[in-house]
Order: C-alpha cells, then structure tokens, then sequence
C-alpha cells in the first residue's frame, strides 16, 4: 500500500524537473492572467499557490537585465513555415478579405473565405521558397558547367495549383508589392528577382527590420534591373577600359605575371558604383585591401593611378623614388592613394599595399577604417570619443577575395566574428567575392564544404548577393544595393561575383593541364565585353560602330601612355 502511495505521489509530482521549469512558469503565469486559459488539472495545481500576479508576471517575462529587444518577435511566415502552423496568419488573411468585402457591399460566404484564405497562405508559401531557395536554381555560372537540378519546390503545383488557377487572381496583401496577383504574376516577378543572372540569400536574417528592406527593395512589379541609356554606356565604357587594359599588357608584356582580372571584368564598373552611391549616402572615405588577382587593374581604372607609371614598373623601373629606402614588391602587392569626385561628392580612395599571403590584408583595411573613424569622432581638443554607427558611415571598408582564400583562411572568419563587437566594430564592411570557380589548380568541390564560398558570412546574418559576372547590369544593381544596405543599416555585405580566370594563375601556367574541360569552355566562350556589346546594340543604344570607336580610343591613350612610361619617374611612394 506504501509502494502504491509513493507512486502515486510520484506520477504527480514527476512532471516538476529542471527541464520543465521554464514551460512550468510560462503556464503559471497564463493561469494568473486567465485561469481558464490552461486545463483543468493545471488549475487545481496552481491553485494551491498563493504568489502575487506581478510577481508571477515579471519573473515570466525574465531576468530584469536582459535585452528589451530580445528575442526577436515572431516574424509572419518566417515562424509559421518552420513550425508547419500557418493558421494564425490564415485567420489575418481571412479578416482582411471579410472587411474589403464588406467595404465594397459585395457578401462573400465562410467557404469562399475558407478558399481565398487558402489560396493566399498556398501563394505566400510559394513566394517564400523563392526567397529561400531561388538562388539555387539562378542563372549564376557564365560557363554554366554545373547542370541546374530540379526546382519541384518552386512550382506551384507543389502547393495545389493547378493550370487552371494561373490566372487567376489571389489576395497576397502587398507583397510582392501587389495586393492581388495571378500565378502568372508572382511567377514572373519570383523568377526575375531569385531566379535570374542574380540570387539572393536574406531570409537568413533575424532583424525583421532588414529582412523587409532587402524584400522591397528587390520584390515588386517595377524593381527590375534597369538602366538609362548613359549609365549602360558608362557600364560599357568602364569594360572598355578593364579588358583593353588587360590585353595591352598581354600584348606588350607576353608572359609576364600580372594576375589579370580576364573574365571578371565587371568588377570594375561594380566598384564605380560603390564609389558613386556611396558619396551620394554620406560616404567620404574608402579603404580597400584585396589580394593580386585584378589588383592592376583596380590601381589603374579604379585608383587612378597612371598607366604610364605601371608600366614603368612593367619594364622594371621603381616604383618610389631613389629616396625612399626599402627593398622593394612586386607591382601586383602596391597600394596607392587618390580622390575621385562623382556627382560632385568627394570621395577619398586608399588601397592597401598586400603581401602574397591572402587576405592577410583584412584586419589591416578594418583597423586602419576604425582608426580613420575614431579620427573624426575626436573632440576639439583631439580626445577621441566613442563613435555611433551613424558616425562610421562616412569611412567605409571594401575588401575584395578570391573564391578559395575567402573560404579557406581563417583570418576572415576572424573578423567577421570581431565585427559587431563594440572595440572592433567599423559600420559594416563591403565584400566582393571574385568567385572565379578555382583555386590556384583545385576546384572548388576539392577545397570547400559548403555550396557557396560566401557561406562563412551567414555567421553575422550578412546578406549575399550571388550575381553572374557576363551579366555587367545584375553585377552593378547588387553593387548599388550592397552600399545602400550598408550605409542603412551599417552592417557587412557580400556580393559573390561568380566569374572565370582566362588564364592560368599566372599568365605563364597552361591550366588546361589540370582543368581541361573547364578551359575548353572558356576558350570558345566570348568576353564579357563582347556579350555586354553586342546586347546594347541589339537593344538600340548604340551601334558597332560606336563601340569600335570606344576601343579605338582607349588603345590610343594607352599606346600614349605606353610611350611616356619609358621616360617616367616616380616622384613620391602614393601607396600610404
């Protein structure tokens, strides 16, 4: 009888452990705020207390010290697609469409409801694998070599719609920036903003705040990739510059190494626009640090650097003055100094001098950024002050990586871990990938486990913009929104800027001894430039004629250049 006692005790008492004490103190505090609220048998258990409401109340909600914005609330689909419980927002959708019913006289029945509320959960459903998942099925590679899988996820008869219900029109309560929308409508925004030359990852994200910038400013019937007629020209004369750059030093200097930027040409003109928006959104000053491949070709088109003066390197002329001590660097490890002026907003430009170890150079731009913020946080009297994030929007660090250093090195997971501490910090960093599909000889499936090379940056919740480099537009529209996502919400970004390397490592490997099949592609695949070209001729923005005018021109300042390097002489070290 003992023995039966004690059990019976124990089956009422077993459920009061560690494990249970939060859910325990949740439910009690529910009792207090509503006992009818919890089942009977919890009822008669908390009855038996006599503890004060508030008291109950405030220990439920927490330690008195804790972040008042923490945990994050729960965020519409977000929550309801993970825990498979959609009803919540199904019921939102239902109440709305009974009030604009209502509103325009017209009775609708709980069935149609019932349909129309199910409609709109199946269709935001389907929209929220886009964000999720459209990057996977995008249009990334120019070479295309990795066949696309199957994107069953993204159609909509894996949400019950069949060919009948394309047309027709279902209450999505303005997302997508439309209230009501066909399938035929969400589809074709969907694809053209997850699923085209550019992919993006965000939902990532657990700021609701950011989450929804990123969604309207990319989502929407108008938000398309779009250009004037003189911006794509400014695009195309920017690629003008990078590839003419690139095969004059091939042609002059056969089997130099240069590290050329061949096939990831639309680097520069991204670069352009990072420079111009950011000016035009309070930015003053950049620090750049990037490895060897396309460093040239940034100091010149980017930098400003004069072509004559590189060269003179090229023929193994100083870089410094006969003054300035020091041993020496290859050309492709200098930094250089320059302002550039668009729209009439001054933006200073500094590009760190690197060595042959990769993204070494990280901390270095990052210190030298805090540094140069803290500088203009000083008080009057030169006391420096501890910055706001809104102070650090006028400096901004740029760093650029190649595809197998970003996710091999360790440095740069180093510093995206410091990057949102308070002595770290520096308002968000801009990186771009130059995601050229190899590493010296090894392929990236040989070299990393994750699908992407910008995984690592999921750490810090960074959105990350996968664009293809063939496509110069989509390149450019993810530098514009990458600095505008930054000098808003001053935090890091990255865009993964999936290219090819022409050539081998350096311009005297023979990669097709390693990488036969990829290089057979590359061989008969056309420049950027040629692609880009031929597309505004095709759309009527210029003719061929213009753009052989275009390269006539930028070869005959080089060739001036090319004849004024041989009498150059440095006259000050423009890297500090």
């Amino acid at each position: 009888m003992a023995r039966q006692e004690a059990n019976n005790v124990f089956a009422l008492t077993s459920l009061l452990y560690g494990a249970n004490a939060a859910y325990i103190e949740d439910l009690y505090a529910q009792y207090k705020t509503d006992p009818n609220s919890v089942d009977a048998e919890w009822q008669d258990f908390f009855a038996a207390f006599q503890d004060e409401k508030e008291a109950v109340l405030k220990e439920a909600r927490g330690a008195p010290w804790k972040r008042k914005d923490w945990p994050i609330e729960a965020n519409g689909d977000l929550v309801n697609a993970f825990d498979g419980n959609w009803a919540p927002i199904e019921k939102k959708l239902g109440d709305k469409l009974k009030k604009k019913a209502e509103a325009k006289g017209e009775p609708i029945s709980d069935t149609d409801v019932h349909q129309a509320t199910r409609d709109s959960v199946r269709a935001l459903m389907m929209i929220r694998a886009y964000r999720m998942r459209g990057h996977l099925h995008a249009d990334l590679d120019p070479l295309g070599l990795a066949g696309k899988g199957d994107h069953e996820e993204l159609h909509p008869s894996t949400y019950g719609f069949t060919d009948a219900d394309w047309d027709r029109r279902i209450f999505i309560d303005h997302v997508l920036g439309l209230e009501y929308a066909t399938i035929r409508e969400m589809l074709d925004i969907l694809k053209r903003t997850y699923c085209s030359t550019l992919g993006v990852e965000f939902m990532h994200i657990s700021d609701p705040a950011a989450k929804a910038w990123l969604q309207e400013r990319i989502e929407g019937p108008d938000k398309q990739v779009a250009f004037t007629a003189e911006g794509k020209k400014a695009i195309l004369n920017k690629l003008v510059e990078s590839e003419g750059f690139e095969k004059f030093l091939d042609v002059k200097y056969t089997g130099t190494k240069r590290f050329g930027l061949d096939g990831g040409e639309a680097l520069i003109p991204a670069l352009e626009q990072i420079i111009k928006r950011g000016g035009q959104m309070g930015l003053k000053d950049i620090v750049l640090g990037m490895a060897h491949r396309g460093r040239l070709n940034v100091l010149s088109q980017v930098m400003g650097k004069p072509h004559r003066a590189i060269f003179h390197e090229f023929k193994g002329g100083s870089y410094a003055p006969d003054d300035v001590e020091g041993s020496g660097d290859v050309k492709y490890h200098l930094g250089a100094s320059s302002d550039r002026s668009f729209d009439g907003n001054d933006v200073h430009l500094s590009l760190t001098a690197n060595p042959s170890h990769l993204e070494i150079v990280n901390p270095v731009v990052l210190g030298k950024s805090r540094a140069k913020q803290d500088q203009l946080s000083a008080d009057k009297n030169g006391n420096f002050i501890e910055t706001t994030e809104v102070d650090r929007q006028t400096v901004l660090p740029l760093l650029l990586h190649g595809d197998a250093a970003f996710a091999g090195q360790g440095v740069v997971a180093e510093c995206f871990g410091l990057s949102a501490l308070r002595g770290h910090r520096t308002g968000g960093s801009v990186h771009v990938i130059i995601n050229n599909q190899i590493g010296f000889t090894t392929n990236p499936r040989f070299s990393r486990s994750s699908p992407y090379p910008s995984d690592m940056a999921k750490v810090i919740e960074s959105p990350i913009f996968h664009v293809n480099a063939d496509d110069p537009e989509a390149v450019v529209f993810a530098a514009k929104i990458a600095i505008e996502y930054r000098q808003t919400f001053q935090r890091p970004v990255v865009i993964d800027m999936i290219c090819y390397r022409r050539f081998g490592h350096n311009e005297g490997d023979e990669p097709a001894f390693t990488q036969p099949i990829m290089y057979r592609k590359i061989r008969k695949h056309a420049t950027t430039l040629q692609l880009y070209a031929e597309r505004l001729i095709n759309e009527g923005v210029l003719s061929q004629e213009d753009v052989d005018q275009m390269k006539a021109d930028w070869r005959k300042h080089l060739d001036a250049e090319f004849d004024s390097g041989q009498a150059f002489k440095p006259n000050k070290a423009d890297w500090l």
